[in-house]
């Protein structure tokens, strides 16, 4: 390959205001110029006497490779982005196209990533201040990326409570992708939700419009406006959108005087460290709380909330509440000691939340390959036990208690508990379990080593 180098170089927004001096200079550097069309117009006062190769919207693999070939003549190629080349821009296929052709770093042609502020940059600093805590970006482009993974993706960010960038949100073609976006994110924010539409930011024909999420999907959108969606905290005052960074987590009223409980500089008393303090507190609290309960409360898997509860002790207890987990790869010894309880309650939960509560007996429960199932006269249950990875005694004094299978995600898989009643519970019993469950340790022979 010839010594040429490729700057990779974000625009930013549009104005030049807003360009980075190393933006500038790359495109001073360059004897070719490659871009969109319409990024082109963006720098022409930056171009003149250079060879200008200007390309479609959807020729963006035919710039990579017009940017190859002039780099491997020796010459230096710009290949511009609006916003941030590393953001839904150029810089990825690029990288693709010169790995695939052979390209190394330090082999030949130089590669440079020049950054530059991208569109949710620059829309959130028109509307105030959206993205001042935990934010992401999704494009509902569907002509790449399947519909299915977007969706998964909008569900993901709306049920974690980001705040949510929406990139690529409408064409002339693609008119319901945005639709259907505020469909799923109305399962999980509230319709007066704060979104700020905002189109060709810091470019002449600039717009900005602070809506709900109600509404969003009826302003005007095209492929020139990024849609930003606030969280539960994201609220509007005076025209400006702002997200709370946290501090009236800590802090009464923002003063800086600190709330009982907390510590400056230390992580929340609901932080890594204090969380599963809290739990235990709460169902101490509330001793008629079941484990699912709390896990609803928390919003965490149940194995969450049975991994706090294993962690208490006497000074910190969580009410009534005990649990131990089972070694790793003790399923099978489970079943064979929860065969001896008699009979059972076998409960099984879809992902809707709906639950079928079984009378089994022991015997009914069979391991086949991959499969537990469950056979009796009147009904036939399969459960996938391939996917159960943990394994949790637990229950209640005075109360029943039971087994709980766990997937990768430590949400139940089933649990099995005794169908009696009023069966005493205790921190003996508890341990005494999970000594059964143990295999049996085999006898090691010595290792016999012959020499050759």
């Amino acid at each position: 390959m010839g010594k040429g180098k490729i700057f990779l170089v974000g625009l930013g927004p549009g104005s030049q205001d807003h360009m980075s001096l190393r933006a500038r200079e790359a495109i001073a550097q360059a004897d070719v110029v490659i871009g969109y069309a319409t990024y082109i117009k963006l720098v022409m006062d930056l171009v003149d006497g250079k060879e200008v190769i200007r390309k479609g919207m959807t020729e963006e693999l035919d710039r990579c490779y017009e940017a190859l070939e002039r780099a491997r003549q020796g010459k230096t190629v710009a290949l511009i982005s609006s916003g941030d080349t590393g953001v839904y821009g150029m810089a990825g296929p690029t990288y693709e196209v010169l790995l695939q052709s052979g390209w190394k770093p330090g082999d030949g042609i130089e590669v440079e990533v020049v950054p530059g502020s991208t569109a949710l940059n620059a829309c959130a600093a028109l509307v105030g201040a959206p993205l001042t805590h935990d934010f992401c970006s999704i494009s509902l482009s569907d002509l790449l990326t399947p519909w299915p993974v977007i969706a998964r993706r909008l569900e993901a960010a709306a049920r974690a409570d980001f705040v949510v960038a929406l990139y690529n949100p409408k064409s002339g073609r693609r008119t319901q992708q945005i639709i259907e976006a505020s469909r799923i994110l109305l399962r999980y924010r509230r319709p007066d939700t704060p979104v700020a539409v905002v189109k060709s930011a810091y470019r002449p024909r600039q717009h900005v419009r602070l809506t709900t999420l109600a509404e969003m999907a009826d302003c005007d959108i095209g492929m020139l406006t990024t849609v930003l969606v606030g969280n539960s905290h994201t609220f509007v005052r005076h025209g400006l959108m702002v997200t709370p960074r946290g501090y009236a987590n800590k802090y009464e009223a923002l003063t800086g005087r600190i709330k009982d409980g907390e510590q400056a500089g230390r992580s929340l008393t609901m932080g890594l460290a204090g969380w599963k303090t809290c739990a235990r507190r709460y169902l101490r609290d509330n001793p008629q709380a079941t484990l699912r309960d709390a896990a609803q409360y928390f919003d965490v898997p149940l194995g969450e909330i049975l991994s706090a509860v294993a962690e208490g002790d006497a000074d910190d207890p969580a009410g009534m509440h005990q649990a131990a987990q089972a070694a790793p790869g003790q399923g099978d010894q489970v079943l064979e000691l929860v065969k001896q309880w008699g009979q059972l309650r076998a409960v099984v939960r879809t992902e809707s939340n709906a639950a079928a509560e079984l009378v089994i007996s022991g015997g009914d429960l069979q391991r086949v390959g991959d499969w537990l199932h469950v056979t009796r006269d009147s009904f036939h249950l399969h459960v996938p036990w391939s996917t159960v990875r943990q394994t949790w005694f637990a229950g209640r004094a005075g109360m029943l208690h039971g087994v709980y299978f766990l997937d990768e995600g430590r949400q139940p898989v089933f649990s099995l508990l005794p169908r009696a009643r009023g069966i005493p519970f205790s921190r003996e019993i508890l341990t005494r379990h999970v000594e059964l469950a143990a295999p049996s340790r085999a006898k090691v022979e010595p290792e016999v080593v012959v020499d050759e």
